[in-house]
């Protein structure tokens, strides 16, 4: 579980961490793939392919880090009285559905 801090910073086990991290990892391989092949002039096809493979995996960490923060911060925020980070939670979420 996540342990949220009033000045906005998150305490994130070291499971949780890593998870994200590995994630981030596989992004940053996926992304010099594709820079890779956009190198090698590979055909547009495969490396729109590519990239939305990369559009899936963002989509993925940010699934997994919203869900942590909802599961955390916010039922922590909510439990105590701070209905404020309902709006935090609407705007956060505007954001990623642009």
């Amino acid at each position: 579980m996540n342990e949220c801090c009033h000045d906005k910073m998150t305490l994130r086990s070291d499971e949780q961490k890593k998870k994200l991290i590995n994630r981030l990892s596989r992004l940053e391989g996926q992304i010099r793939g594709i820079k890779g092949m956009i190198e090698d002039d590979a055909y547009c096809t495969d490396i729109l392919v590519q990239s939305a493979a990369v559009g899936a995996a963002i989509n993925a960490f940010n699934r997994e880090l919203l869900g942590s923060h909802i599961r955390g911060c916010v039922a922590e925020d909510i439990r105590s009285g701070n209905d404020e980070v309902i709006e935090d939670l609407l705007n956060t979420l505007y954001k990623l559905m642009k």
